[in-house]
């Protein structure tokens, strides 16, 4: 009898508590005595404890399983744009100079004068440094002294030739007496000559004391003060680099200089002919347009690279040498391409990727390959097909491929203020 009332209690006790699968594990125990033993108190903590444990995951499973599926996610999609646009890459590329001129003293004196004001634009043949002209002033006097005396020479010379002349048509000289005073003009004139020479010699040192600018360009600090000892062909002065136009060198990669020659087989490619669109760090698009004017003759096997220069116009001397400029070249031909907004685009590790809206309203995942920025949207090389409709807003309601989404279409980018709407944007008017 006691055994059938404690049977009875903890079927009663367990009954209570548990619910589902926890109360048939616990009616198990209750058949099989359990509870029959005297220590029931201790067996009925331990079977609440067990019930409740049970019950809790349970419970929870059972809440998940009848919660009901989320509302579809508000998105916004746009058709893919389909447009013909002229195919362009980017390059980082330096800035330099044309002319770029070491001025250096091409006589050895001491500074005399810095007739420049750093950092000052200047023109060709206007006077930079003046080093000590008087010795070389000097010099220049001996030099022309020199001159006179050879000329007087020469003409005592040339009177005692002639007559040396009339006396050997009387033969009243020998022959060797005339032979000599013919090689004395003759030697009197070859020292005019060098005295000649001497004489611009120094005139053109003379000249070199003032340093004048070989260039028309900017110039840099002075490198010697007054008082300082410049040595002939050897101490650097100052800097002066030219200003417009400028040279802009870049470095295509292998990839897109074979590109490049696939296009020009084709026609569509780039030549010197092309518009080359420059930036600098701080600009937005590329405002500064020019032409490419060399392109090396082989490709660097070390970098898989090879170089290239552009020719820009600077008549504002914004662009300074040595600047890091962004280099868009883009080939002549036009293609037909499809773009999308930019913030359309997800990634999911190196892969890039969109979601479309798919049949029945879903999102659809599809992976993509990416190309340049044209007009404000992003080239899209393989990956979709013209008419999809790919979701550009509302894409973080999204956490699966296959997700219900509740579209609303909108326009793509810039681009679509020049395509004719659809009926459901006329409709939406």
């Amino acid at each position: 009898m006691s055994k059938l009332n404690a049977k009875q209690q903890g079927t009663t006790v367990v009954t209570g508590i548990s619910s589902g699968i926890a109360s048939d594990t616990a009616s198990r125990l209750v058949e099989s005595g359990f509870f029959a033993r005297r220590t029931l108190s201790r067996h009925f903590l331990l079977v609440c404890m067990c019930v409740a444990t049970l019950a809790i995951p349970l419970a929870g499973c059972k809440s998940a399983a009848d919660k009901k599926p989320s509302s579809p996610a508000a998105v916004e999609f746009a058709a893919v744009v389909p447009k013909p646009i002229h195919l362009s890459d980017e390059f980082n590329g330096r800035i330099a100079s044309i002319n770029s001129v070491d001025v250096r003293a091409r006589v050895t004196g001491y500074v005399d004068n810095v007739a420049y004001r750093e950092g000052d634009s200047v023109k060709r043949g206007d006077l930079l440094f003046v080093i000590d002209p008087r010795p070389y002033r000097d010099a220049l006097d001996s030099a022309k002294a020199s001159l006179e005396r050879e000329k007087a020479a020469a003409a005592f010379a040339n009177i005692q030739a002639k007559r040396a002349q009339t006396l050997n048509a009387s033969n009243a000289i020998s022959q060797e007496e005339y032979q000599n005073r013919d090689s004395d003009l003759s030697q009197s004139i070859a020292r005019v000559h060098e005295a000649e020479a001497a004489v611009a010699t120094a005139e053109l040192n003379l000249s070199f004391t003032e340093v004048r600018s070989p260039v028309d360009g900017r110039t840099s600090r002075a490198q010697l003060t007054r008082g300082n000892l410049a040595q002939a062909d050897q101490t650097v002065l100052t800097t002066v680099v030219s200003q417009d136009p400028v040279y802009v060198y870049f470095d295509c990669d292998e990839q897109s200089y074979l590109r490049f020659q696939e296009r020009v087989h084709r026609g569509s490619g780039v030549s010197s002919a092309n518009p080359v669109r420059v930036a600098l760090a701080n600009e937005t698009g590329f405002p500064h347009v020019g032409r490419v004017d060399f392109l090396d003759n082989q490709v660097t096997p070390s970098t898989g690279t090879i170089r290239a220069r552009v020719v820009l116009p600077n008549p504002d001397h914004l662009l300074a040498p040595g600047l890091y400029a962004r280099v868009q070249l883009e080939s002549s031909g036009a293609v037909q391409a499809l773009l999308v907004d930019d913030r359309a685009i997800l990634t999911d590790q190196d892969q890039k990727y969109v979601y479309v809206v798919g049949p029945g309203n879903v999102a659809q995942r599809k992976d993509v390959v990416t190309g340049s920025m044209a007009d404000g949207l992003r080239l899209i090389r393989t990956g979709l097909s013209p008419g999809d409709k790919v979701i550009v807003s509302g894409l973080q309601q999204i956490y699966f491929p296959g997700a219900p989404v509740a579209p609303t279409e909108v326009a793509m980018g810039p681009v679509t203020a020049s395509i004719t709407p659809t009926p459901a944007q006329e409709a939406q008017k």
